[in-house]
């Protein structure tokens, strides 16, 4: 094997969790290619991710790099994304500001440093952080963002949902403009990382308490946090939650497409938008492309390719919440730590609401579960979303929270 020219370099693979960091420590680089070699043949044919699927063929074609020997080992991420994927920091900051610029509203934004030399990149509608508002005496409504995404996602509610008094938006940590750490791999630890760079965040902000809502993963770690800081937490809203109900004990097998089935099989080494990078140059194309859907959600504010260059560079730089979230799921989806189980745990004094997409995969079950046992939970279904619900039916889902919170804050009073 001469000069071999590899589709996935070492590092590559690396960064996905296919290739742990024990067995990259090859004498020789014949081993180092033969180890390549081997992979690869292991996943030919159609290379499947979550937003569609690329011929691995044409992948190979495209993503051509020398094998480079192991060395340094706190910058092979940063050393190899930027050389392949067409992104980088000021990408996403550039494709964050487009995004924003649909707000009328004045806010402030920062990094919010907490521990480990950490950050939490956050935008604030509130007097905290920009003196130049009015004083507001409303709790603020602090949004936690899904799996994938950023907190300019929020940009069709901010504004309305800003008019009722402070909110703040951050970027998870791992995810958006925010430190990128290594998590544990052990999904109760990378849960608690979560949770403490969230209270860590709301410690440096100064808030006493607030209004948590969480959409998906942003949900499924509102709850986390509401359940190890009850008292910060004056109303818990989960939008479409991911990680609620547990994975059947005996799942019907052949319920599952064939194809489904083999996805999981050839994905399963591999962190759940992988694809995307191992695209490369073609990353872009296949976001705007596969997720044209975005671009309609949000066409009432934005006529150009924003929404997706913005979705594309979020999820196209190293990997940190995504590996995270990857080792705190099972197949085909579901949670290792369910938070069906443990939400019934949450104080009796804190109101918790769902909101759901009348047109999303994920049905109300797991609200109306917890509905019976605590029958003051609210449940509001908004007819015509999806399971991006704030942005399908953004005018509804505004009006949705801003009625919860009004009505939330009347019984406190």
């Amino acid at each position: 094997m001469q000069n071999v020219h590899s589709c996935v370099s070492l590092r590559s693979l690396r960064a996905e969790g296919v290739v742990r960091p024990a067995a990259l420590r090859i004498c020789s680089r014949r081993e180092k290619e033969t180890c390549i070699q081997n992979i690869l043949e292991h996943i030919q044919g159609k290379y499947y991710f979550q937003w569609g699927a690329v011929e691995t063929a044409n992948i190979m074609r495209r993503m051509s790099e020398d094998i480079q020997p192991v060395g340094d080992r706190s910058s092979w991420i940063s050393s190899w994304l930027p050389t392949w994927c067409p992104t980088s920091p000021s990408q996403l900051r550039n494709a964050e500001e487009k995004m924003l610029k649909t707000v009328q509203r004045p806010y402030s934004r920062q990094h919010v440093r907490i521990s480990n030399g950490n950050n939490l990149w956050t935008i604030a509608f509130s007097t905290h952080l920009l003196p130049s508002c009015p004083a507001q005496s409303k709790t603020p409504l602090v949004l936690l963002h899904g799996f994938g995404g950023g907190l300019a996602l929020w940009a069709q509610n901010l504004d309305a949902l800003s008019s009722r008094g402070p909110v703040y938006a951050l970027d998870l940590l791992g995810f958006g403009r925010s430190s990128r750490p290594q998590f544990n791999t052990d999904p109760g630890e990378a849960e608690e990382q979560f949770v403490t760079a969230l209270e860590e965040w709301r410690e440096k902000v100064g808030l006493e308490e607030m209004m948590l809502l969480g959409h998906n993963l942003g949900g499924y770690l509102a709850a986390a946090y509401t359940l190890k800081h009850p008292n910060r937490v004056k109303h818990l809203l989960l939008v479409e939650p991911w990680g609620f109900p547990a994975r059947p004990d005996n799942p019907n097998h052949y319920s599952i497409p064939v194809w489904i089935r083999a996805m999981g099989a050839i994905m399963s080494p591999f962190n759940p938008l992988a694809g995307l990078r191992l695209a490369g140059p073609l990353g872009p194309m296949l976001v705007q492309t596969i997720r044209s859907d975005f671009k309609q959600k949000y066409s009432s504010v934005l006529d150009d390719n924003t929404v997706s260059d913005y979705i594309y560079h979020l999820n196209a730089q190293t990997p940190s919440g995504e590996t995270a979230f990857k080792n705190m799921t099972i197949p085909y989806g579901w949670a290792k730590r369910p938070m069906l189980e443990r939400i019934h745990q949450v104080q009796a004094h804190i109101p918790i609401s769902f909101i759901y997409g009348s047109r999303s995969s994920i049905d109300s079950k797991s609200g109306c579960a917890l509905k019976e046992t605590r029958p003051d939970v609210g449940i509001t279904v908004i007819r015509g979303a999806g399971h991006y619900v704030f942005a399908d039916q953004p005018e509804d889902f505004n009006q949705t929270v801003l009625q919860i919170l009004a009505r939330a804050e009347e019984k406190q009073s």
